[in-house]
């Protein structure tokens, strides 16, 4: 008998095992103490935190904009939280949230890692413009992207013109209605994603497109994704267990799947002295990098980068413009207004231009209320801190995940006079004259904020009042009035509904202004005697 194994073997074997699990318990404590440890005493409070889990059981990852809420009741506008052994501080309010996308935008604009990278075998190198790390990688491939929607017709006449026309489509799907109630969802996804498709595929989709149906359903369920996707983001080792990762993953492979099939078409019939769109202008860049393994520019690159640009300029606007019609059903008032402007700047045979909407406060006031009170992404994509920093007098060390809660801001009651109203005149000064406001940030802010955001601006204004300058929208009558409550995921969507779309035409207008001047001419001819 050994030394070392003697005093053992003097204790019962039942006390042995006892103190083994109770020394790596005591071990187990002390390592996630560690991992968990605040690094400084200006580190951002939050809510106690449970051994190796943290905060995750008192979240609510069904809605967790109202849980970031509830504990910024609590702790202030800067606070922190633990997701097992990952911390994260969560930003609210607008002077701490300008400070830290503006103010601090060379510290805050890192991403921390997505679980989608490791599915296609990337660590650290660029994945295309949202969902990248920040480094020079990303800045050429964001660079390049807004170059060439500028070459194809960002900011453009051209571009216009064909939002003007995709909305003439979608009216016309609309009209084939005769006034009976629909669900506008897909016919809406369906005409605003045709709008990028012209940009990054050269071609445009019909409405009936049963694999572009798919292809945007595909869009839809990885936007929208449950907890169990939430969760894996926390707890990566979720995604080994069998069954589960193929599971969280389907929809964004099978949407990877038709993607490389269009990018395949292209490489086919790829001409280096023919441009005809995104992919190709890609393509090029991809040829010239050959036998650079250190370019940003290959073909994984171009599959993540139109992925990334076909949703960021599909589901936000379309979302918007559902939210758009279900307002205008609620608020009539509203809607009439904004018909009685559009009657007053455009008439109802000419189509609305872009030139138009510096004529138009009210309508423009509209369309920004309708994206502040949707506020269809609460949170932003998460940020991670590039090096130390400070936020509102907190110190947040290097590599920490950050929540940007852009809803705290949309609804900042020091700042907007009715923020859990639709209520337009909070971008109309006392004239009835639109006015910016510091405090719209739909579309995030700083070196992140989103490449899409002039493309959205245009196809809002030109299909909302395409849309309120051909037809009434109304509640279908025998149908309960559509709630306003949202189903959430990365997005947060209207629950479905159902409209009714009255065509409304020139003659009507022409009509409706020779009986009122009637009526002014009766009124007159019986006043007159009665005047001195």
């Amino acid at each position: 008998m050994s030394l070392l194994s003697a005093p053992w073997s003097l204790l019962p074997s039942g006390t042995f095992l006892t103190m083994l699990v109770l020394f790596f318990t005591v071990f187990a404590l002390f390592y996630d103490f560690m991992k968990r440890r605040r690094s400084c005493s200006r580190y951002p409070p939050g809510p106690t935190s449970l051994p190796f889990l943290g905060n995750i059981l008192q979240a609510d990852f069904k809605n967790l904009p109202k849980y970031f809420a509830q504990v910024r009741k609590n702790y202030g506008d800067v606070f922190s939280l633990q997701f097992c052994w990952k911390n994260m501080v969560i930003i609210s309010g607008f002077e701490s949230v300008k400070e830290g996308l503006i103010t601090k935008s060379d510290d805050t604009s890192d991403r921390p890692h997505f679980l989608i990278f490791e599915r296609h075998g990337l660590k650290e190198n660029c994945a295309g413009v949202v969902l990248a790390k920040y480094g020079q990688s990303w800045r050429d491939v964001r660079r390049f992207s807004l170059s060439t929607l500028r070459d194809f017709g960002l900011g453009k006449k051209s571009l216009a013109e064909r939002v003007t026309e995709e909305a003439g489509f979608l009216c016309s799907a609309f009209k084939s209605k005769d006034g009976r109630p629909f669900d506008p969802h897909l016919m809406i996804n369906n005409a605003v994603s045709n709008v990028i498709c012209s940009i990054i595929f050269g071609d445009r989709f019909e409405y009936d497109d049963k694999n572009f149906l798919k292809v945007l359903k595909l869009f839809e369920d990885i936007l929208t994704s449950d907890v169990l996707l939430q969760l894996a983001n926390v707890i990566p080792a979720l995604v080994h267990i069998p069954g589960v990762g193929q599971k969280m993953f389907r929809a964004q492979e099978n949407l990877f799947d038709f993607l490389k099939g269009i990018i395949a078409e292209h490489k086919e019939s790829w001409d280096p002295n023919l441009k005809r769109d995104f992919i190709d202008a890609f393509l090029e860049e991809v040829e010239k990098a050959k036998g650079d393994p250190q370019s940003s520019f290959n073909d994984l690159n171009l599959l993540f980068t139109v992925s990334d640009m076909f949703s960021a300029g599909t589901e936000t606007t379309s979302t918007t413009l559902r939210y758009g019609l279900l307002y205008m059903m609620l608020y009539p008032g509203i809607q009439r207004g904004v018909q009685e402007e559009i009657d007053r700047v455009i008439g109802r045979e000419r189509k609305p231009m872009m030139d138009d909407r510096a004529n138009m406060p009210y309508t423009n006031a509209v369309i920004h209320e309708i994206q502040r009170y949707a506020d269809i992404i609460p949170l932003s994509v998460p940020h991670m801190t590039s090096r130390d920093t400070e936020v509102n007098g907190f110190f947040i060390p290097k590599g920490t995940t950050l929540m940007f809660n852009l809803s705290s801001v949309l609804k900042d009651e020091s700042i907007w006079a009715r923020p859990y109203q639709f209520y337009p005149e909070h971008f109309l000064d006392a004239d009835g004259q639109f006015i910016k406001r510091e405090a719209f940030l739909p579309f995030s802010a700083g070196r992140r904020v989103c490449l899409g955001e002039q493309l959205a601006r245009m196809e809002l204004f030109l299909f909302f009042t395409t849309f309120l300058q051909q037809f009434t929208f109304f509640i279908p009558r025998d149908q309960p009035r559509p709630t306003e409550e949202t189903l959430m995921g990365t997005i947060r969507a209207p629950m479905p509904y159902q409209l009714c779309a009255e065509q409304l035409h020139a003659a009507d207008i022409y009509k409706a202004k020779v009986i009122a001047f009637g009526v002014i001419c009766i009124i007159d001819f019986y006043t007159l005697p009665l005047l001195p």
